[in-house]
């Protein structure tokens, strides 16, 4: 049992005249008298109480549960003083509101078993106090993504596999209001003047959010999860998206400063391989990170973070990522990270990357590092710049050193598909050198991938200088060697 339990505990377990008991019948109980007694209500039976749901599917509620529910967060809100709530710590709010929710359900005279009481008092504190029911797939570690497709639809990402839970909400003003109070931890908005919206929440887990009339089937919200522990290049080759090799190459590829580009599609682990790869960067380095909704995690003491920022109400004040990439220049960093490369900044960060800010990294959307290059070429040219074809691709080649491309499988799985280097220009092609890449080679009778990370045989690298000047061509040498006589599955 959670909170206080007050003395009508007792009248809420005995079934009264008139009213739907919900639980098998048992001896009568001690009633406490009050004069006079309150006029029976007739509640709707609530949905009966189930075993704890499995990890991978929400149970549904019936309609009468959200009437009920409904019925008593009226009542809530006309007796409670949301002025002092807000004084109060989370534990304490939690145990004023049971109090009030207790109240109400005698004084209605509402008939529930103690589970289900349990459950609305729950339900009803994560309503007044958090994310109402979003709540507790929040607090699961297993899920990756939440997508809210209105009040009565929310589906869950777990294992790579999306799937459909029970989970609803009152109607769309309460999904709004979720939305809403989101955003506004971040100091942004979202209502139907300004529908779309990037936030973040307090772990960093990104969120998005968009309204009507712009959301034509009520409010649609989006949340990619972080997990609670941090994933590191170890965990990664433990759960077969690396080899030991493969990680080993990482390792060197961040601590040696190459700039690195890391690819891949939606979904596919672009930031949790960001987030591995700053692991390596030394602790006296200045770091500074540029993103639209800060949600990368480094480890090191100097660092710092900078978010772009939308438009006020009056269409002002807003500060673009090329805004950002262009003052960090002047932030003496040593590094510059950006969360991810969509546009016009592309261009300044590669002339970041070629001016003394070696070891810069950034992420993209595409599906092969060839194809990343390209997309490179793209938002620069879509940025205004009359360059021709050919500098624009002198400077890609001299600015990024390594492509690191990510995929998600079509079981689920995550893989570092490629590490690729850019060698240089022949002719107006720019040239690339695969170092280590993954082969698929089938799938086994539960229709997981089976597949191998392997070496190309490529004995020193374009970067094996750099990794001589910080002492790391042996681990380097190594690492290639062990990758090409041993791949692994």
């Amino acid at each position: 049992m959670f909170g206080k339990r007050s003395g009508t505990d007792t009248d809420l377990r005995a079934p009264k005249p008139g009213a739907v008991s919900l639980e098998p019948a048992q001896a009568p109980a001690p009633t406490v008298s009050r004069a006079p007694p309150p006029p029976a209500v007739v509640s709707p039976p609530l949905a009966p109480a189930k075993a704890p749901p499995p990890p991978a599917m929400e149970s549904r509620r019936s309609d009468n549960y959200y009437e009920v529910k409904a019925t008593i967060f009226g009542a809530l809100i006309e007796a409670i003083d949301l002025a002092q709530l807000a004084k109060l710590d989370s534990e304490s709010a939690r145990e004023e509101i049971r109090d009030i929710v207790n109240e109400i359900i005698a004084i209605k005279n509402i008939v529930m078993s103690i589970a289900e009481q349990e459950e609305l008092l729950d339900d009803i504190c994560n309503d007044v106090l958090g994310y109402g029911p979003l709540e507790p797939l929040l607090s699961r570690d297993d899920i990756a993504d939440i997508m809210v497709n209105g009040a009565n639809t929310v589906y869950i990402e777990v294992a790579g596999k999306i799937q459909r839970t029970g989970i609803r909400f009152r109607d769309n003003q309460q999904l709004l209001n979720i939305c809403q109070r989101i955003v506004s931890q971040v100091g942004r908005r979202v209502d139907e003047s300004s529908p779309i919206c990037d936030a973040r929440l307090a772990d960093g887990s990104r969120v998005n959010a968009i309204v009507p009339p712009l959301s034509i089937d009520g409010p649609t919200l989006t949340i990619r999860k972080f997990k609670k522990d941090k994933l590191t290049l170890d965990q990664l080759v433990k759960f077969g998206a690396i080899s030991p090799e493969g990680a080993e190459i990482l390792q060197i590829i961040g601590r040696v400063r190459c700039n690195v580009l890391i690819s891949g599609g939606t979904g596919s682990g672009k930031t949790t391989l960001l987030n591995c790869l700053t692991n390596y960067i030394e602790h006296d380095e200045r770091v500074i990170t540029c993103e639209d909704a800060a949600e990368l995690q480094l480890q090191q003491p100097h660092v710092v973070r900078l978010e772009t920022r939308p438009p006020n109400i009056e269409g002002e004040g807003q500060v673009t990522m090329r805004e950002l990439v262009r003052n960090c220049l002047r932030m003496r960093p040593e590094r510059i990270i950006v969360g991810e490369v969509r546009g016009p900044e592309a261009f300044d960060l590669l002339q970041a990357m070629n001016t003394g800010h070696d070891g810069s990294m950034g992420t993209l959307h595409a599906n092969n590092p060839r194809e990343a290059l390209s997309r490179c070429e793209s938002m620069i040219t879509m940025g205004g710049f009359s360059l021709p074809s050919r500098t624009i691709r002198e400077m890609i080649c001299a600015s990024i050193d390594v492509i690191v491309q990510a995929a998600r499988l079509r079981d689920g799985s995550r893989r570092i598909t490629h590490i690729t280097e850019v060698m240089g220009m022949e002719g107006d092609t720019i040239i690339t050198q695969d170092i280590f890449l993954y082969d698929m080679i089938g799938e086994d009778a539960n229709g997981k991938i089976i597949g191998r990370h392997r070496s190309t045989g490529i004995g020193r690298p374009k970067f094996w200088e750099r990794a001589r000047y910080y002492g790391e061509e042996k681990r380097l040498a190594a690492a290639l060697d062990a990758a090409e006589v041993a791949p692994t599955t």
